[in-house]
């Protein structure tokens, strides 16, 4: 108990000096500029790690993200790894409670992992439902303290190199943020057609 309570507090913290605008790291870094170019040059590490070095072209599990998040960021913070133990939300949309991440990962690895990994011969529409649930899916449970959209994308990448296809294009994604959080809030309702739809525009042929 007190192990996941001092997780909580380091969580829940920021970097003195920071202005509250970075989370308590292991470099010290105050500014924000500077750990998203920290967090941005390790993300390309772990791709190439994941992606190029030793695809897991197996199914995959919930211990595999916290694997990947450890990896990437477990020289920045003390708790990359860790399931998320405070509550967090983007305006006035709350992701899933911190207490009932454990639960909602277990649901998630048994109706997503389990269900489409590996994506070996399948067809480009039943990879496309695939990837967007997953994502869909693994957002709304938001696992992580940061990084949950970047760890969400490369699982989506993963999935897509399983089935013989190049990474996603993720520009109009990033072009269009609103669509995308749009359909986001539409999964919450079981709806994951316009995820979909996102999914089969970044498809690279």
């Amino acid at each position: 108990m007190s192990n996941r309570y001092e997780a909580g507090e380091a969580q829940g913290s920021h970097e003195p000096g920071s202005d509250d605008r970075v989370l308590r790291n292991k470099l010290g870094v105050t500014d924000p500029d500077e750990m998203d170019e920290v967090e941005l040059q390790l993300l390309g590490q772990i791709y190439r790690a994941v992606l190029l070095e030793a695809l897991p072209d197996r199914r995959l599990y919930v211990a595999d993200l916290k694997t990947w998040h450890r990896r990437w960021l477990g020289n920045v913070y003390e708790w990359a790894g860790m399931e998320r133990s405070v509550n967090m939300g983007k305006g006035d949309f709350h992701f899933a409670a911190a207490t009932q991440v454990p639960r909602l990962l277990t649901v998630f690895e048994h109706d997503c992992l389990a269900r489409f990994t590996p994506c070996h011969d399948i067809d480009d529409a039943s990879l496309i439902e695939a990837i967007a649930m997953t994502h869909v899916e693994l957002i709304l449970i938001y696992p992580f303290r940061e990084g949950n959209g970047r760890l969400s994308r490369l699982l989506a990448d993963v999935m897509v190199v399983q089935a013989g296809r190049g990474p996603l294009d993720y520009s109009a994604w990033e072009a269009d943020k609103a669509a995308y959080f749009g359909a986001i809030r539409a999964g919450m309702a079981n709806d994951y057609r316009p995820m979909q739809r996102l999914v089969e525009a970044a498809l690279v042929n």
